[in-house]
């Protein structure tokens, strides 16, 4: 196969497993079989990604990882991708919405954990970054998903 075609490859098949990891983070109950597949597509995707794709793209699997792992309640692989998220994002000049939700992504993740300071920290963060966001549309995706953050963090007393 010639390189071309390769790439081809890599960017449909990390697209579908994106779409397909999407489906089932949205799912309210899922079977064993359904969660291992939702952790397992999400790395493939970003696999594929890094075969194929750019630094946006890599960000944005690391988000999906990290948000895989933090609905599964699975506090260090969630703190990992989320860190590895803000990483990328800062190393390749990365702004806007998907800084934005690199910082989103780390305050979820240390709820999670179950430390209120760095998620107050990294909530803050991500509320100042929303306001930086240019499109509209975007920037009110983010809230809705900072306010349901707000909303769990309350539950717990925070």
């Amino acid at each position: 196969m010639s390189t071309e075609t390769m790439d081809v490859f890599h960017k449909k098949t990390a697209v579908t497993l994106f779409n397909g990891v999407w489906d089932l983070m949205e799912k309210e109950t899922r079977s064993q079989q359904e969660t291992d597949a939702m952790i397992h597509m999400a790395h493939a995707s970003r696999y594929h990604w890094e075969q194929a794709g750019n630094a946006l793209n890599l960000s944005r699997g690391e988000w999906q990882i990290s948000r895989v792992y933090a609905i599964l309640g699975r506090a260090e692989p969630a703190l990992y991708h989320a860190h590895r998220n803000l990483e990328i994002c800062l190393s390749n000049e990365i702004r806007d919405f998907d800084l934005a939700y690199a910082y989103e992504a780390l305050a979820r993740a240390y709820l999670t954990a179950g430390d209120g300071t760095k998620y107050s920290e990294y909530m803050e963060t991500a509320i100042l970054a929303a306001g930086q966001i240019d499109k509209e549309e975007n920037r009110t995706l983010l809230e809705n998903d900072l306010n349901q953050l707000k909303l769990h963090a309350a539950k717990l007393g925070w």
